[in-house]
């Protein structure tokens, strides 16, 4: 299936423009609106990898920068600046994928914020939210606070985990998403840490591990209503 990358400027209102990728396959059946984590962007090349990825399976993504990255600043974007990026970013998508089924998220931070974006109002057209790692808590510091908004998300959510997520204590996440009744669903990378690395000694590669989030999430959006 051949893809075609298209290289955009997203508009963002007041906050200003950022630079943002369409990664579109022959025959696509749904577009991921795709957040990068705090401290990569859009460019970097697990995001590659997941664009490329998603198009073998026929499913677009809308890749963008939020201004921070964009203005190559260190520290991450106020909640307020991120939730209007990711709202214009779903904005935009829909616009250039008419027809297509859209749904947002992303890379630990960037799902995150799409989350919060969500929770606060609902983002247009959207059916429901992926994560690729939520980071449930800093590192080494255990607690449920960040998914406390998590309630006011009233579409489907797929939380793809690792099982060594240092970001995501499985004893916590695990009663989070149950809590979420049947509109969340978990799917655990078995070895996998936050960015679905795997040991060697797991006896399968960092592919093959990424091609079962992949799988995983195509499979998630073909089912979503």
């Amino acid at each position: 299936m051949t893809a075609k990358a298209t290289e955009l400027k997203l508009d963002i209102g007041r906050i200003g423009t950022v630079s943002a990728i369409l990664m579109q396959p022959d025959n696509a059946r749904g577009c991921y609106v795709l957040a990068h984590g705090a401290g990569t962007d859009m460019r970097h090349a697990s995001m590659e990898k997941i664009a490329i990825g998603l198009a073998e399976r026929g499913i677009a993504t809308f890749r963008f920068n939020f201004p921070y990255t964009e203005n190559k600043q260190g520290r991450p974007d106020q909640p307020a600046v991120a939730h209007a990026t990711v709202r214009a970013a779903v904005e935009e998508a829909a616009r250039l994928c008419p027809g297509l089924k859209l749904v947002a998220g992303g890379k630990s931070f960037g799902g995150r914020m799409t989350s919060q974006a969500q929770s606060k109002a609902a983002l247009p057209g959207v059916k429901g939210l992926a994560f690729l790692g939520f980071p449930l808590h800093a590192d080494k510091k255990p607690s449920t606070e960040r998914a406390e908004h998590l309630a006011g998300v009233a579409i489907p959510m797929l939380f793809l985990q690792g099982t060594r997520d240092g970001l995501a204590d499985l004893g916590l996440l695990r009663p989070v998403v149950a809590a979420l009744g049947a509109r969340a669903t978990l799917h655990e990378i078995e070895g996998g840490d936050h960015s679905f690395a795997v040991l060697k000694r797991s006896g399968r590669t960092n592919e093959e591990a990424l091609s079962e989030v992949l799988d995983t999430l195509a499979s998630w959006i073909d089912d979503l209503a």
